[in-house]
């Protein structure tokens, strides 16, 4: 069988090409890779707020058997699942505005679900039962978790809405 001859040369470089157009070829502008790391680094902090609020989900379901559920843990529950939903569809579309959005209502979210869950926790009435109460711990970490996701979230969230912006012209 005969071979076919390659219409690139030996080095790889496309026929017709000698290598010195490299200064007429397009590049790629840093804020639109900037934009990519970001957006992929956003997916990975709404995956995690996810499981923190299933988490949140779960500690107040199983903590307030005997009493009433806390309305402003579930309210602020209910407002962290629509700004998730909100900034994942910003995060896919990029569109700042949703970004903007998740960013306020989800700060708002996880401050009032984590002022809830340390204002009804029992264990920093009584520190030396945390042996007895790991439902209580695992509410309290979440929390703690939560508030420490938030704030990685705002910081990319900020530089991502920066990024996604068109650059201010100067006059």
């Amino acid at each position: 069988m005969q071979q076919r001859k390659s219409s690139s040369s030996t080095y790889g470089r496309p026929s017709g090409t000698d290598g010195s157009d490299f200064s007429y070829r397009m590049v790629v502008d840093s804020r639109y890779t900037r934009v990519a790391k970001g957006k992929s680094r956003l997916s990975i902090l709404i995956l995690a707020q996810v499981l923190i609020l299933f988490l949140g989900i779960f500690y107040i379901l199983s903590t307030q058997k005997d009493e009433m559920i806390n309305k402003y843990a579930l309210l602020s529950t209910a407002a962290g699942q629509i700004s998730l939903i909100v900034g994942e569809l910003g995060r896919r579309r990029s569109l700042v505005n949703f970004l903007k959005f998740y960013m306020v209502v989800s700060s708002a979210a996880v401050i009032v679900s984590s002022a809830c869950a340390i204002k009804d926790n029992p264990l920093l009435k009584d520190p030396s039962a945390w042996q007895s109460m790991k439902l209580e711990l695992l509410g309290l970490s979440g929390a703690i978790l939560g508030v420490l996701i938030q704030i990685f979230t705002i910081t990319t969230t900020s530089a991502l809405t920066t990024n996604m912006s068109p650059p201010k012209r100067a006059s």
